[in-house]
């Protein structure tokens, strides 16, 4: 097992990078846009650019492919994507146009680190203060051939680069691996989806206290969620789609304020 700390910048507890405090984060990964005001930062894709005089976090897919990859990795690594024993691609079934990286071997893991580490610099160099990590969970929609140990081990190696580079680094899901994501891995803080609607909320301030972003996606049970103590202080509800203003379905809210819509 790949050891961050053996390796790695020695970060004692909170890493600068990290977001500040309670601020209200709003998740723009369609693309970015002007943020409203009394927002505190942003979470935007790694091909757009950070937020000026905001906190703003750098999405980065490191367990599976972004869907215009696609190519890339089956030209240039076809050995790193995983497939089942006929040699079909496996494909996340929620996403069918994500391929799952094989993590099954150390060997593999570097290579695949190698790859993504190259959009975790990118991060650092467009002035981004923290990266995220998506689809660390991957191993749970592979049918038992990837592993927990494997996806903590190739997070330790993303922890590593971005550390080196300046950056905060997320666990962006993933509530089975306990504190192993922050022992094992060494994430400084947390990124989770509906951990409200799923009850998972303490499965993630319960290791990195209020260092933890909620995105909410289900309307219908907003108000719920704002009056759930358990929710991360830091949360906010999205659309589905992670539209723009400026297109027909977009929804933003942060507790205790009202749903905001689009056109």
């Amino acid at each position: 097992m790949w050891n961050a700390g053996s390796s790695s910048p020695t970060v004692k507890g909170r890493h600068p990078g990290a977001p500040p405090v309670g601020a209200v984060v709003d998740y723009q990964l369609s693309w970015g846009y002007r943020p409203a005001p009394g927002i505190g930062g942003v979470v935007r894709d790694v091909t757009d650019k950070p937020a000026p005089g905001l906190w703003s976090g750098c999405y980065v897919n490191g367990f599976q492919t972004q869907p215009g990859d696609r190519t890339m990795w089956l030209t240039r690594h076809p050995e790193l994507v995983l497939r089942d024993r006929s040699g079909k691609v496996v494909t996340d079934p929620g996403w069918p146009d994500e391929m799952l990286l094989d993590t099954r071997t150390a060997t593999k893991r570097a290579a695949i680190a190698k790859v993504v580490g190259a959009s975790i610099r990118t991060c650092a160099k467009k002035g981004f203060d923290a990266v995220e990590l998506d689809n660390l969970n991957s191993w749970t929609r592979s049918k038992g051939r990837l592993t927990a140990a494997g996806a903590v081990d190739l997070a330790a190696r993303y922890v590593t680069i971005g550390h080196r580079a300046g950056l905060a680094v997320a666990q962006k899901n993933g509530s089975e691996l306990g504190t192993r994501g922050r022992d094992e891995a060494g994430f400084d803080f947390a990124i989770a989806e509906e951990c409200v609607r799923y009850d998972e909320c303490r499965a993630y301030t319960s290791v990195y206290g209020t260092a933890v972003l909620d995105v909410e996606y289900d309307r219908r049970r907003w108000p719920a969620v704002c009056s759930d103590r358990q929710r991360p202080s830091s949360t906010v509800l999205r659309d589905n789609g992670l539209r723009t203003p400026r297109q027909v379905g977009y929804v933003f809210a942060a507790c205790p304020s009202k749903v905001a819509t689009g056109r």
